[in-house]
């Protein structure tokens, strides 16, 4: 059974600890052809490996956990594939939302939701509705997701708003754009974790991780576990983090 979130109240993390971690979970394919596995059976392994990253993230005392679960792009996969994901999708909702929400852990899905098949929309609500008052660690589920079609929902939303009368074009801001995002009320990621080596975002929470720290892993997301999980935040930990202004520590040589 998971381990109850931390009462983050009780324990804020400090300077060193992110606040949200996001989690492109890449590698499942390769992780099978290099063990001669059907494909499945990394996608299989990939979802036990969801398993210990919401773990991890609860006993590391995370606030917020994103995980790229499926992309706008997937759908261009062969059909047996988007069809096996689907169905371990709905496995693991139906299996292990009762455990989630017995530790605490508030789901919330972000991504398009209107060419979803009818069940499977209707579990991702349900997961929602079930663990909406809970105030642990918040599971952010990024599915049928992509950050372009994200901005660009957002700007017709300020469009639509703009022409009805009920903004002022000439006061949209960031605060506005943010605010009609799938990740409203969500502070913007301070670690993004990508997994096999690959080094780039591949259209996940473009607008949102403007600042975040980036750590490449080189194993494959079947292999994530407790220990890659601590060795990411190690290397969040020893960051510098800037915003683009400069440390005050080097404010303070330039003054002397």
């Amino acid at each position: 059974m998971m381990k109850p979130p931390i009462d983050h109240d009780l324990d804020p993390p400090g300077t060193s600890a992110p606040v949200h971690v996001g989690i492109i979970m890449d590698g499942n394919g390769r992780w099978a052809k290099a063990r001669g596995l059907p494909r499945y059976e990394g996608q299989r392994r990939g979802v036990e490996a969801v398993r210990r990253a919401v773990r991890s993230a609860g006993e590391l005392g995370l606030r917020y956990l994103t995980i790229y679960s499926f992309s706008s792009e997937n759908w261009s996969r062969p059909a047996e594939e988007i069809s096996d994901l689907m169905g371990l999708l709905k496995r693991f909702i139906r299996n292990d939302l009762a455990e989630l929400h017995q530790s605490n852990v508030r789901v919330k899905v972000i991504g398009a939701r209107a060419n979803l098949a009818s069940d499977v929309a209707a579990l991702l609500g349900e997961a929602e509705e079930l663990t909406r008052g809970n105030d642990g660690l918040t599971l952010v589920v990024a599915f049928n997701y992509g950050a372009r079609q994200e901005m660009v929902e957002a700007a017709r939303r300020l469009a639509a708003d703009a022409l009805a009368g009920k903004i002022d074009a000439a006061s949209i801001d960031e605060a506005a754009f943010g605010a009609r995002l799938d990740t409203a009320g969500i502070p913007d990621p301070d670690l993004v974790i990508r997994t096999s080596g690959e080094q780039r975002l591949s259209n996940f929470l473009l607008w949102q991780a403007a600042y975040a720290e980036l750590v490449f892993l080189p194993i494959h997301w079947p292999d994530f576990d407790h220990a890659a999980f601590v060795s990411a935040l190690a290397q969040y930990a020893a960051r510098e983090r800037r915003f683009g202004g400069v440390a005050p520590e080097k404010i303070a040589q330039s003054a002397s």
